[in-house]
């Protein structure tokens, strides 16, 4: 009998010890961990993407590009006062709203040369547009007449222009004489500068046709 009692025993202690290991694994195998912490919200998640501050802009196009973006959160007053601000800024000549072509003190100097001077070269938007006028007129005689007269200003503005570029480029040289200046580069400035109506200029002239630069 005690035989068959520790016999019944240690199978009952076998099947006890073994049993429990199977369904534990089984269960643990089903069963998927937590985290250990909450799942962040969206917003939480978008400000840790967000990352630091960006510099200011350095150029026109970067500003106007941030406010294409901020569109969303300012209104449509806010956003006109922002551009006439910065319009405004530009045509005073601030710097740090100019075109990376007008800045500096020598673009400042040739803009002060040509607006300082009378140039025939003004004339060529209201050429323009006279020569479109007179090209729809059904009179042969005043087209011609018109081809012709717009010929010779061509030609005078050409020579104006080559001129006046040589004359710039001499006296900025003499102005700023350790700056790298290129001729071609200065009398292009100066032409399309010269070539564009006084009340059209960016930024505004800041001096008069009578005043002596030097």
């Amino acid at each position: 009998m005690r035989f068959l009692r520790r016999s019944s025993d240690e199978t009952t202690a076998t099947v006890d010890e073994t049993v429990p290991e199977v369904v534990t694994d089984e269960g643990d195998k089903s069963r998927t961990p937590g985290k250990g912490r909450p799942t962040p919200k969206r917003r939480e998640a978008q400000g840790r993407r967000t990352g630091p501050v960006p510099p200011p802009p350095r150029t026109q196009r970067e500003a106007l590009k941030r406010a294409r973006g901020n569109k969303s959160k300012l209104t449509k007053e806010e956003r006109r006062a922002a551009a006439a601000d910065r319009r405004a800024k530009m045509m005073s000549g601030d710097e740090k709203y100019l075109l990376p072509r007008d800045r500096g003190p020598v673009k400042a100097y040739i803009r002060d040369l040509v607006d300082a001077r009378r140039n025939l070269m003004g004339l060529f938007m209201p050429l323009a547009i006279v020569v479109f006028a007179a090209l729809l007129t059904p009179l042969v005689i005043v087209q011609q007449y018109a081809t012709l007269v717009t010929t010779f200003m061509l030609l005078a503005m050409v020579l104006e222009g080559i001129i006046l570029g040589r004359i710039v480029a001499k006296k900025v040289r003499a102005k700023f004489p350790n700056e790298t200046i290129r001729g071609l580069s200065i009398g292009w400035y100066s032409f399309i500068r010269a070539s564009q109506l006084r009340r059209l200029r960016v930024p505004k002239p800041r001096v008069s046709p009578s005043d002596t630069i030097k």
